[in-house]
Parts: structure tokens; C-alpha cells; sequence
């Protein structure tokens, strides 16, 4: 069999599906596995050494068989090898179960009296791959008769529309916990002080602009007060940061440029701002809110003000 499977077509073949299995147990995301994790490569490498150390040994022991050999059993060996696929002794005897053909020669056995212009019809039997096929058919379709027909099992709109079901409860069960899929109604005050800090650094980058570094206000209204235009609840300034202020002279929407488990840092952030009394801070702007951040949010459209690049709550 090698003679049909050269040691450039095994070597490469047997490494490939090496590969092609470590790639579909290996949960490597988007990225392929030995670019994940590099220990991969380091076990592709040691496989591919190991088959080509194979090749080797099994190239060298055929040479000592060889030379071992008789030329009588030499004769016998190449005969074999050169021998066409078809004749060899394990295809021959697999074909003849498959198709129970009979030889030339014992045709006169099964020969039917009829003779058509000098045509004779045997009597052949049908080649057992047809007649096992034939009867995995019939149990096939009496096996979908009774559970699609009999049984009322799901059509294949029926299993789409389960599945969809399925898949959506999933999704839902996923945006109660992802961090970039929050909604106002899900964003809770952040209190540990590396998210205050991580929302610092985006304010800082983002609003100072507009609100200044105190959170003073400048195009922006006061973000150290007690005063908000849409609400001083940590769910309002979240919204108000993701969808912008009032229209027309509002902040800017920025979802689309920061996550939204950034802006909920960015809104804990400037509630951790209140009380500070920055030197020369804008006036009030909006209603008083008395509440503390962690109260409930006031029944009111959104969040912050002025037009500009920033958020502004």
C-alpha cells in the first residue's frame, strides 16, 4: 500500500490531521490554536518529528527485511507490490462479498433457458450492497412515517421556530451579564476605585472640554453640584452620556465611541465628583437633586446638557 500513499504524501497527510484535530478540541476562539497558545506549536513540531523518525525507522527495517529475503521470497514481494489495486487479495475478496460476482467460467451454471438472437440471460443473483442498501431505505422511511406521520414529532419549521426560542432565551441569559451590552436599566454605582479610576482616565480623555478636569463646568454644566438637567441617578447619566442631552443643544451621543461598561465608569466617576465645590464652578444648571446616587432614579426622559464633544450630565 505504500507504493499508493508515498512517504511525501503520508508525512504531510497524517501531520494535517494531527493539526486539524488539535484545532477542533482546542477552543481557541477566533484566533487558531497554536497562534493562542504557543505550547501548540511546540506539540506540532514535536509530532511532526516524531512521524518523519517513523518514516525512518520503518524505511530502514525494510531495507534489513530485504536483504534478508530469499530471491524467491524477493520475486514474491515485488510481484505483490506491482500487483494494480484491484487485484490485490484483501480488495478482491472485499468486492466479491459486496457484489457476489461469479467467474466466467461457471456462468454456464447460471444460465436461463431464454436466448434472445443469441443473447443468454443469467440468472444473477443482486449484489448484497444493493440489497442492504434497499432495506436501510425501507427502515429509514418506516422510521420517518411513524415519528413525523403518526407520532406528530417537529416538521422543520417547528424545530426553527424551538431553536429560535431557544437561542433567545440565551441571549437575554447573556446581556444580564455582559459588560458591553448594559442598558441603563441594568447600570448599578460603581464603587471599587480602580473602575473610579479606569472612569477618570475616559473623562479625562473625553469631557474635560467641556466639563473640566474638576468637573466644574465650562460648555458643559457644573458635574459637582447637586443640580442636573435629566437626572442625577447613576442610571440617568449613564443614558444621558450613551444617547446625549437635550436636542439640539445637548451633549453628543457617544455609544458609539466609548463601551457601554466604560461609560458606566464614566457615570460613577462624576457622581464620586459630588460635594468636591471646584474653584469657580459654573452655576447650577436644572432641578436639585437630593438623592444619593445609589436612590432610585427620578421619572425623567434622560440625562445631562450642553452641545458639545463630552459627556455632560
Amino acid at each position: 500500500m505504500k507504493r499508493f500513499f508515498p512517504v511525501y504524501v503520508r508525512v504531510p497527510l497524517i501531520f494535517f490531521t494531527c493539526y486539524g484535530l488539535l484545532e477542533y478540541f482546542i477552543d481557541s476562539g477566533d484566533k487558531p490554536a497554536m497562534i493562542a497558545y504557543p505550547s501548540v506549536m511546540l506539540l506540532l513540531g514535536l509530532i511532526l518529528l516524531v512521524i518523519i523518525a517513523l518514516e525512518i525507522v520503518a524505511s530502514a527495517s525494510n531495507n534489513i527485511i530485504n536483504q534478508l529475503m530469499t530471491p524467491e521470497e524477493r520475486e514474491r514481494k515485488e510481484a505483490l507490490d506491482s500487483m494494480p489495486l484491484s487485484e490485490l487479495p484483501f480488495i478482491k475478496n472485499i468486492l466479491q462479498k459486496l457484489t457476489k460476482t461469479r467467474p466466467l467460467s461457471s456462468e454456464k451454471e447460471i444460465e436461463l433457458e431464454h436466448d434472445y438472437d443469441g443473447i443468454k440471460e443469467l440468472d444473477n443473483d443482486l449484489p448484497p450492497w444493493w440489497v442492504y442498501l434497499f432495506y436501510a431505505t425501507v427502515i429509514f422511511g418506516v422510521i420517518y412515517i411513524g415519528k413525523y406521520h403518526l407520532f406528530g414529532g417537529d416538521n422543520q419549521i417547528q424545530e426553527l421556530e424551538k431553536d429560535m426560542m431557544i437561542a433567545q432565551k440565551e441571549i437575554e441569559e447573556y446581556k444580564k451579564t455582559a459588560p458591553d451590552l448594559l442598558t441603563a436599566d441594568k447600570v448599578v454605582l460603581l464603587t471599587d476605585a480602580g473602575d473610579i479610576a479606569a472612569g477618570k482616565a475616559i473623562f479625562d480623555a473625553n469631557c474635560v472640554a467641556c466639563h473640566r478636569a474638576d468637573g466644574g463646568g465650562g460648555i458643559g454644566p457644573n458635574l459637582a453640584d447637586e443640580y442636573w438637567i435629566l437626572g442625577g441617578h447613576v442610571k440617568e447619566i449613564f443614558n444621558t452620556i450613551m444617547e446625549g442631552g437635550r436636542d439640539g443643544k445637548g451633549m453628543v451621543a457617544w455609544k458609539q465611541q466609548i463601551k457601554p461598561s466604560e461609560i458606566q465608569k464614566v457615570a460613577s466617576y462624576i457622581l464620586s465628583l459630588q460635594g468636591t465645590n471646584p474653584a469657580d464652578g459654573k452655576a447650577p444648571e436644572g432641578d436639585k437633586v437630593a438623592a444619593s446616587a445609589g436612590a432610585e432614579p427620578a421619572k425623567k426622559d434622560s440625562l445631562v446638557a450642553p452641545q458639545a464633544s463630552a459627556p455632560d450630565a
